[in-house]
């Protein structure tokens, strides 16, 4: 499960498009608490805070607990709002869940033990085609990422979505289980591509 991640906030007192400016005005980031049956919660983060952590990988699939007005809120971020012009983050929305919750949510892939792989060893190039993976599963049991074992895979091996090894009450999302995460693949193309470019530079040589 990833680290839950603690942030500070304020209640803001104003709503609306002229309340959020104040915020941003003064170094903040307006946001709101909801779900779990309970009222909205209009809050305030501090910017140079969010945008560390928005900088950080997996922002979408962290659980954040949020000390704000003497207590904490469990919640996990479900949407921001970005500036179209400077990118720079303007509204943040956060769901708060209880222990049955469950969400869909991205996790970002990672491969391991390359340096075991045979086809890698012998020149195989490692495509990857799926970055992140939709999975089902309850907030605080998001995983870190979804890890995918390189270990004894031969040049032109695939990796398929339903292959992949998932924790305990963590569901794939996806409508597809034969879809492809990766693949080692040949690297002939890539051999073919460099003598053919060096004999477009000879050809271009001669006709100077």
């Amino acid at each position: 499960m990833a680290d839950v991640v603690s942030l500070a906030a304020e209640v803001r007192s104003r709503s609306g498009k002229g309340g959020a400016r104040e915020q941003r005005r003064a170094g903040r980031i307006p946001g709101v608490i909801y779900g779990n049956r309970q009222d909205p919660l209009m809050i305030a983060l501090d910017g140079a805070e969010v945008l560390r952590h928005l900088r950080r990988p997996g922002f979408m699939a962290h659980v954040f607990e949020i000390a704000v007005d003497g207590r904490k809120e469990r919640v996990l971020p479900r949407e921001v709002q970005h500036d179209p012009v400077s990118g720079k983050p303007l509204h943040v929305d956060f769901m708060r869940f209880s222990a049955t919750t469950k969400i869909n949510v991205d996790v970002e892939v990672r491969f391991e033990n390359e340096d075991k792989s045979p086809g890698l060893k012998r020149g195989g190039v490692l495509n990857i085609v799926r970055h992140t993976i939709e999975l089902i599963c309850r907030p605080d049991a998001i995983p870190e990422c979804v890890r995918v074992d390189l270990t004894g895979l031969e040049m032109g091996d695939v990796v398929h979505l339903d292959t992949i090894t998932l924790p305990a009450d963590v569901e794939i999302g996806e409508d597809n289980p034969q879809a492809t995460i990766a693949s080692i693949a040949s690297p002939s193309t890539e051999e073919i591509a460099e003598p053919a470019a060096e004999e477009e530079a000879e050809t271009a040589d001669k006709s100077a």
